[in-house]
C-alpha cells in the first residue's frame, strides 16, 4: 500500500508539470513554458522508468538560523540524507540541488514563494534516483554511500551573501552551504574516507564554485573529487549578437553579493560576472573535477542562445523546441556552440586528474535521472554509460576523457523535445 501511495505521488508530480509523454523512448516531450520546471522534477520523472524509488525525508538545519543561513524568505534550509552502509559507510556524496537563479528583486520575490526560495514549500520527501539511488543495479559504484541532497533556496548557486530589506529578501547561499556542511560533519561526514561533491545545472555551477572549498573540509588522507553535471554555462553570444546570459548573471552576482565568495584567482583579474562562468573557473580548480555535459545543452539553447527575447520574429522557435526541426544553418550555429564548449575545456582536459563526458545530445542534467545515469539503453560514449565513466574516473580505474562525435552521430541520446 505504501508503494502504491508513492507511485501516485510521483506520478502526480510528473504529470502535473509535464503535459506530454513521449512518442519514442529517447525523445522526452515537454511544454516549452514549463521548461523551467525541468530541474525541479528530474528525479520524479526518472523514477517512473525504474524500480520503486527510495523516498528520503527532509531534514531542516535547526542551527542555521543563528548563523543567518536562511532561505530567501528567512525560513530554515534543509537537506535529504540517506545513510550508507557496509563498504560505503564512510563514503559520502553531497549533491547540490539545481533550479535556476533569480537576478532581480521581482524574480526573487516570486521565487521566495516557491520551494526554490522557502523550505515552507519544499517537498517533505523526494525520490533518490540516478547517482543517489540505493540500488546496486541502478548505481553500481555509489549505491551504499551516504547520499545527501542539499536543497537550493537562495537563487545564486549557493554563493550569495547579502539582503534586500525593503523586499524582505535574504541572499544567504554561501551561509547555507557552510551550515549544511557543518551539520553533515557533525553527523559523521568528518570521518569520511571518500567524498564526492556533485550537482546538476545551477547545482553543477555551485559544485565548480565550491569544489576546492569542499576539499578543504577534509584531511589530506580523504579522497575528494567533484562532479559538475550540466553546469558548464558558457558566456555565449545569442542569436541576435547580444549577451543574454551574461546580462542575466550580472544581475544575479550584483544583487546577491556573490563577488566576495568567488575565487580570488579569478576576480583579481576579471569582472565578477565573468567569474560566475565556469569557463573562467575550471582552470583554477585544484581538486579533481569531472565535467558531464551535453554538447547541445537544452537549457542553454532555450535560455541563453536563442531565447524569445533575442528572437522576436520567431525564426528559432521550432528549432528551440525540437532539434529535428532546425534548419541546416541553425544546426551549423549549434555546432559552433559545441566548438566553443570544447575550446573552453582544452586546458582543463589536459590535466590527468580531471574527467570529461561530453555527449552530443539535446538534453540537460543526466546524473540524477535513472534513464540517463545507468539503464539498459542509457546514453553512451565509446560504449561506456555515464555511471561507469564517472565511477572509472572517481576510483582511478581509467582516465576518462569522453568527447562524442558531433550531432547527429549518436543514436543513444535521450533527447528532450518540447511542445
Amino acid at each position: 500500500m505504501g508503494n502504491l501511495f508513492w507511485i501516485g505521488i510521483v506520478a502526480a508530480l510528473v504529470f502535473g508539470f509535464w503535459v506530454d509523454a513521449f512518442s519514442a523512448y529517447q525523445y522526452h516531450h515537454f511544454n516549452e513554458t514549463e521548461f523551467s520546471l525541468l530541474e525541479a522534477q528530474e528525479q520524479a520523472y526518472s523514477s517512473l522508468f525504474g524500480r520503486f524509488p527510495l523516498m528520503v525525508g527532509l531534514t531542516l538545519i535547526q542551527s542555521a538560523a543563528a548563523k543567518g543561513a536562511v532561505c530567501l524568505d528567512g525560513t530554515l534550509p534543509g537537506y535529504h540524507l540517506h545513510r550508507g552502509y557496509g563498504s560505503g559507510a564512510n563514503s559520502w556524496i553531497v549533491n547540490l540541488e539545481g533550479g535556476g537563479w533569480c537576478n532581480d528583486v521581482r524574480s526573487c520575490v516570486y521565487r521566495k514563494k516557491t520551494r526554490r526560495g522557502s523550505s515552507t514549500f519544499m517537498e517533505k520527501q523526494i525520490p533518490f534516483t540516478g547517482i543517489l539511488s540505493n540500488s546496486a543495479e541502478d548505481n553500481p559504484d555509489f549505491f551504499n554511500w551516504n547520499r545527501v541532497k542539499i536543497r537550493y533556496c537562495d537563487g545564486a548557486s549557493f554563493a550569495g551573501d547579502g539582503e534586500h530589506k525593503a523586499a524582505q529578501l535574504q541572499f544567504r547561499g554561501q551561509r547555507i552551504w557552510l551550515a549544511a556542511i557543518e551539520d553533515l560533519m557533525s553527523k559523521g561526514m568528518r570521518f569520511a574516507k571518500q567524498a564526492l561533491l556533485s550537482g546538476c545545472s545551477a547545482g553543477g555551477l555551485a559544485t565548480i564554485i565550491h569544489c576546492d572549498e569542499f576539499r578543504g573540509f577534509f584531511p589530506h588522507t580523504t579522497k575528494v573529487k567533484c562532479l559538475s553535471d550540466a553546469g558548464l554555462f558558457l558566456d555565449a553570444i545569442d542569436v541576435s549578437r547580444g549577451h543574454t546570459i551574461r546580462n542575466f548573471f550580472s544581475g544575479v552576482v550584483g544583487l546577491q553579493g556573490v563577488q566576495k565568495n568567488l575565487p580570488a584567482s579569478c576576480t583579481n583579474h576579471l569582472d565578477p560576472t565573468l567569474c560566475f562562468f565556469p569557463q573562467n573557473l575550471i582552470a583554477g580548480v585544484r581538486t579533481p573535477l569531472f565535467i558531464l555535459n551535453t554538447a547541445y545543452d537544452s537549457w542553454q539553447i532555450q535560455s541563453s542562445l536563442a531565447p524569445s527575447s533575442a528572437d522576436p520574429r520567431g525564426y528559432w522557435h521550432d528549432c528551440r523546441l525540437n532539434h529535428a526541426k532546425c534548419t541546416a544553418s541553425q544546426i551549423q550555429y549549434l555546432q559552433g556552440f559545441r566548438n566553443q564548449m570544447l575550446n573552453a575545456m582544452k586546458g582543463f582536459s589536459r590535466s590527468y586528474q580531471n574527467g570529461l563526458f561530453i555527449n552530443s545530445c539535446f538534453a540537460h542534467c543526466q546524473s540524477e535521472r535513472q534513464d540517463t545515469w545507468f539503464a539498459d539503453n542509457s546514453p553512451v560514449v565509446g560504449n561506456k554509460a555515464i555511471a561507469l565513466a564517472v565511477g572509472d574516473w572517481y576510483f582511478d580505474r581509467a582516465v576518462v576523457k569522453a568527447i562524442d562525435c558531433p550531432y547527429p552521430c549518436d543514436n543513444t541520446c535521450h533527447h528532450l523535445v518540447f511542445r
